[in-house]
């Protein structure tokens, strides 16, 4: 549920208040409401991070005390240390209320008391018209990586690639993007044989999913943003654990990411050149399935050797970023749940970034502090190139040793970059490994399931880039 938002010049009585204390806790007032005090610690510790979870906590704790209705100062937030404009933080605020205020309830049972979604909040004070605007821009970059939530939480058989792409054509149409989808016998055409080799396995057919959203000048050269798709990842014939494959429905979560991120572009009306590029498979074993030792010529013409069929998100994303080529970008950026070992790298606070270039990289991670989807940088110096050369193939699918894995896949996925060329130069390209960060974890205050990352950091490129 959408959180109503109504600003008031002044209030009555506060039902929200932050406190220096460390514990949190609610108190009924003498008017019967009940106040929820946050405790934020020592304000001289307070920060922009701190802020995020605060503004999380408050519906946190309204939804386990039943409160559907609140009413704050935004003064109250103004602290000087932040270093951050009122209408910034507005903005964060209004984000994270929504993130917070999300739970995936579409196959449970309603209550017969309902469900505990907070359902209006005042905000009091004298606000400007900036401000009030960038309320709304918070609560838009929320509800959409709600939206990217949903999708990626939605479970294997009711998100194949056919649903995925016909949920990309309901939002196209809904927010004017232009789209197209490549069947099988189109992508058979356009030699795309190591998507097609992915598929194989599954009796869901795959699909290449294109999304324009052209608002800046025409010869403007766009940005491109490609997402990983499998709907659902078994390991193919490398078959993974079922501990390791129970949340495989969301390996596309990538995927939901670029289509929220373009309809959240439209919505917030961003005037740049913006494509989305997402490869739909299945990932499933079977007697029709790719195999270990399989050699698969990409669309580029550069040959893959398949080491383990487990290792197939980079493999679809070489076609992917080939393609890209045809738009003449300025830019390309990658969103994949790639690789486990990003998160025994970086734990589940951060997604890994890596690139070549490195006021890419800054940028990256200034605006991931800044939009509270954490970035952090590995290497990806030519040396690791060793490790993936083929012995059949121009390259293997995985790394040569168990060590790295994050690195390698990066450095796999580079092999298939430098053939998008603008001349001489080649185009900057960055890749967001978002498996550390595919699902929520205990402490932020947001519901299990998806964590919607990292749409909030795209958005910001796209307005900064």
């Amino acid at each position: 549920m959408n959180i109503k938002i109504r600003f008031v010049p002044k209030i009555k009585e506060k039902t929200v208040v932050l406190t220096d204390q460390k514990e949190s806790s609610v108190l009924l007032l003498p008017s019967g409401k009940k106040q929820i005090q946050i405790g934020i610690g020592p304000i001289k510790e307070f920060n922009r991070r701190k802020l995020i979870i605060a503004s999380r906590k408050i519906i946190s704790l309204a939804k386990t005390n039943k409160i559907k209705k609140l009413t704050v100062d935004f003064s109250d937030f103004l602290f000087s240390q932040l270093k951050m404009k009122p209408a910034e933080i507005a903005e964060l605020l209004a984000a994270n209320f929504e993130l917070a205020n999300f739970e995936f309830v579409k196959y449970k049972t309603k209550p017969k008391e309902g469900w505990d979604f907070v359902e209006e909040m005042e905000i009091g004070g004298r606000l400007s018209a900036e401000i009030k605007r960038n309320f709304e821009t918070g609560r838009a970059i929320g509800q959409w990586v709600n939206y990217c939530r949903t999708l990626a939480n939605t479970p294997g058989g009711e998100m194949t690639p056919a649903i995925l792409a016909n949920e990309a054509r309901k939002i196209a149409r809904s927010n004017r993007l232009r789209i197209r989808v490549l069947d099988e016998k189109a992508m058979k055409k356009l030699k795309m044989n190591a998507i097609l080799g992915v598929a194989k396995g599954s009796n869901e057919k795959p699909k290449f999913i294109i999304l324009e959203y052209l608002r800046g000048p025409k010869k403007e050269r766009p940005v491109v943003l490609v997402g990983k798709g499998v709907t659902f990842d078994t390991g193919g014939l490398s078959l993974k654990e079922d501990e390791h494959m129970k949340e495989m429905h969301m390996d596309m979560s990538g995927a939901a990411a670029v289509i929220s991120t373009l309809a959240l572009a439209a919505k917030l009306k961003i005037k740049k050149n913006i494509v989305g590029l997402i490869p739909a498979v299945e990932n499933m074993p079977s007697g029709s399935s790719y195999r270990p030792g399989d050699v698969l010529k990409t669309m580029s013409g550069k040959t893959i050797e398949v080491l383990s069929t487990d290792a197939e998100g980079r493999i679809i994303l070489a076609d992917a970023l080939e393609y890209a080529k045809k738009y003449n970008p300025r830019l390309v950026v990658d969103v994949a749940t790639l690789t486990s070992a990003a998160i025994g790298a970086l734990g589940q606070r951060a997604s890994a970034i890596l690139t070549k270039d490195e006021k890419l990289q800054n940028l990256f991670q200034k605006l991931g502090e800044e939009s509270g989807d954490y970035v952090w940088p590995l290497p990806l110096w030519d040396e690791y190139e060793e490790d993936i050369k083929g012995t059949f193939g121009d390259w293997a699918n995985i790394g040569k040793t168990r060590y790295g894995g994050a690195i390698t896949g990066a450095m796999f996925l580079y092999q298939f970059v430098p053939s998008i060329n603008s001349g001489q130069a080649k185009v900057p390209w960055v890749h967001i490994d978002i498996a550390p960060r595919m699902t929520s974890i205990e402490g932020e205050y947001l519901a299990k399931g998806a964590a919607g990352t990292p749409v909030r950091l795209l958005i910001k490129v796209l307005e900064k880039i």
